[in-house]
């Protein structure tokens, strides 16, 4: 009888451990999945067009401040496979599991179908076999970017903003036109972007990159700031952009103000020197970079991806 007393007071006290358990993973009274992450490894993929070593300097300080948060690998060039593979390879070796794709371009659509393609989010790439052997037929003597669906045991996830749609980029604006303007309420303020080939799209970049100026309207009381697009590879439309931009500029001038001139590019001022030649303007020729609100903005976005990375992956 008494070995029985002690069973059932064993069995009782393991019932009660059990429910404590229960409880205390709960929610709302229903079980709480416990999610494992410890073997799981968040990094950033990069991408950016690139260019002179002044550009492509001025991302990679960005990054490396991001590095000793998170890790991130850059991948230059207008979404080239091979780039996109050896960042990968990369983050890989350096134990990331998971990777926030991060598009560093004004337009959130840039490249967008052909990195998903790429990274196998989507169907359309080749494999990279399939790929070299079609380019060993081709006789042109160009090298073009490589489009071939990487192979990588990273789990990838892509962020589908441009700078354009956002918000910490008014904050550069701002920071920009206000390092330059000494009497806000003579002076007109010119942003310029390069614009796209397309008629609505490049009017949707208008439309978002003037959104990113409500800012400094607000706060530095400007008269004026107008966004243009140079449209700067389609010869025929950049010719009218030309003549739109400087007019305005002469108009500007004729009217008794100070012109402040913007580029809305990721690094430098781009063409637009030339483009402006024999006009008086005042411009620091300061793209988005260096700014710490483009570091801000890759953290932020880097941050939406992993919670949809991880979230899916467990």
């Amino acid at each position: 009888m008494y070995l029985r007393l002690r069973v059932i007071t064993f069995l009782a006290a393991c019932l009660a451990l059990l429910g404590c358990s229960l409880q205390s993973n709960s929610i709302g009274g229903l079980p709480r999945q416990i999610h494992e992450t410890s073997e799981s490894r968040f990094g950033v993929l990069l991408m950016a067009h690139g260019g002179s070593s002044e550009w492509n300097e001025a991302v990679t300080s960005v990054a490396s401040d991001i590095d000793a948060l998170m890790p991130i690998e850059i991948a230059f060039g207008m979404a080239d496979a091979g780039s996109i593979e050896r960042a990968a390879q990369r983050l890989e070796d350096r134990g990331v599991t998971h990777a926030g794709v991060v598009r560093l371009f004004v337009s959130g659509a840039s490249w967008l179908e052909r990195t998903e393609m790429i990274l196998g989010l989507k169907e359309g790439a080749p494999s990279k076999e399939k790929w070299a052997a079609e380019k060993a037929k081709s006789t042109q003597m160009s090298m073009p970017m490589g489009f071939w669906n990487i192979q990588s045991p990273i789990k990838f996830s892509l962020s589908k903003e441009g700078l354009a749609n956002s918000k910490e980029m008014d904050v550069v604006i701002r920071d920009r036109i206000a390092s330059l303007s000494k009497n806000p309420h003579k002076e007109t303020v010119m942003v310029i972007a390069h614009g796209t080939g397309d008629d609505e799209e490049n009017s949707e970049w208008i439309r978002l990159i003037s959104e990113r100026t409500k800012l400094a309207k607000a706060e530095l009381g400007m008269d004026q700031i107008r966004v243009f697009s140079l449209r700067e590879d389609w010869m025929g439309k950049r010719a009218e952009s030309e003549f739109e931009i400087r007019n305005f500029l002469q108009e500007a001038q004729e009217s008794d103000h100070e012109v402040i001139v913007i580029p809305f590019r990721v690094q430098g001022f781009g063409p637009y020197q030339k483009v402006l030649a024999d006009l008086t303007y005042n411009s620091n020729g300061l793209g988005l970079l260096p700014h710490p609100a483009v570091g801000d903005w890759i953290k932020n976005q880097a941050s939406i991806l992993e919670t949809l990375l991880l979230g899916a992956a467990i």
